[in-house]
């Protein structure tokens, strides 16, 4: 069972530790600093647990410390952009335009697949099953009580009560509803064309709570609440969890598997690709990469080498033998052909304009 991490309410100025990074000592051969032993992070809370086992788990391999913000993807980009952190963490993938805004090269590559699932809060029902139409209707607000007859001819059975729906959805910036509005987007035209694809969207309904974390909590206090979250939100809050109508027809209960299934494609070079509404017999269709993204080019704000050094060799440590600890909290690992591309990634990462990783 997963160890649930409760999250506070965090300032953007304080950094909560998560643990460690990179293999300490300067690339040069002489010893770091303490200053460049403490690298800062900020971005995705849909993979907060996960960062606060392999950041401990690297702090008592190296000493390297690793403080990373759990604020949301769109924020982890912004600090980033800001040069206020060493990498940001963000479950969509930035675009061209967030590139340009930065003023110098990104890498960004995946290290971990989650899922989405839509939690929901209904006394008395302990599986629902949801399709794409009642999914975006409910979210569109097209939907508003739970013995609606859509729902009840897919819950044959089951006994749904004469409820209001009570929508709660991500109030910040977040990778998280990224990937939820990209799936809508592909299974429903009207949420295409009315609402579209997002990290902050114009809600038709509901209410909004900061993070995953915010949104759980919502959901489990809220009588008739339904809202989407990271997957070891749900288990550890022992929240109930809805199956989905895949693409191929199957209802389908969130897993490492069925995620795994829905990643299992070709990585572009640049990593940028969504996996929602997987065509997949068995894949979960609200699927998705998390991506850690940091400056190609170590070398600005006075940065050391050392520091960059931690910071790059603790990012392969993650996406190598760190993968390890992906699945015990609820994330599927990185395949072989997307680790590949995922080093040809690290290994272009430079100093002054010499890669930092010549020893891999």
């Amino acid at each position: 069972m997963i160890k649930f991490f409760a999250i506070a309410a965090i300032s953007m100025a304080l950094f909560s530790s998560c643990g460690n990074g990179g293999k300490g000592g300067a690339a040069n051969g002489k010893d770091s600093t303490s200053s460049d032993k403490e690298l800062l992070g900020a971005g995705s809370t849909f993979v907060y647990p996960l960062c606060s086992k392999l950041f401990d788990a690297y702090n008592q391999l190296t000493g390297v410390k690793v403080n990373y913000q759990s604020i949301g993807s769109g924020g982890g980009i912004k600090q980033l952009q800001a040069k206020t952190v060493d990498f940001g963490a963000s479950d969509a993938f930035m675009s061209d335009d967030d590139i340009k805004a930065s003023g110098a090269d990104i890498i960004q590559f995946p290290v971990c697949m989650g899922a989405v699932v839509v939690t929901y809060n209904l006394d008395g029902v302990a599986k629902l099953k949801l399709t794409p139409e009642i999914l975006s209707g409910i979210f569109l607000g097209n939907i508003k009580k739970w013995n609606d007859k859509e729902i009840a001819k897919a819950n044959e059975g089951v006994k749904l009560p004469n409820t209001d729906i009570m929508v709660v959805h991500r109030s910040d910036g977040s990778g998280t509803t990224n990937i939820f509005t990209d799936y809508l987007s592909k299974v429903s035209p009207e949420w295409k064309t009315k609402i579209g694809v997002g990290k902050s969207v114009n809600w038709p309904v509901g209410v909004g709570g900061k993070g995953n974390e915010g949104v759980a909590g919502q959901v489990k206090q809220t009588p008739g609440a339904i809202g989407y979250v990271e997957l070891a939100y749900a288990a550890k809050n022992n929240m109930a969890i809805a199956d989905l109508k895949n693409a191929s027809g199957n209802f389908i209960t969130p897993s490492l598997q069925s995620v795994q299934s829905a990643a299992n494609i070709d990585l572009p070079a640049d990593t940028r690709i969504t996996i929602t509404n997987s065509p997949a017999a068995d894949a979960y269709p609200i699927s998705g990469f998390t991506w850690f993204i940091l400056y190609k080019e170590q070398n600005y704000g006075g940065r050391s080498q050392a520091k960059a050094s931690n910071v790059t060799k603790m990012m392969w440590w993650v996406t190598h033998e760190g993968q390890q600890y992906n699945e015990p909290l609820q994330y599927a690992k990185l395949s072989d052909k997307a680790t590949k591309v995922v080093e040809t990634l690290l290994n272009s990462v430079t100093y002054g304009g010499k890669p930092i990783l010549t020893n891999k």
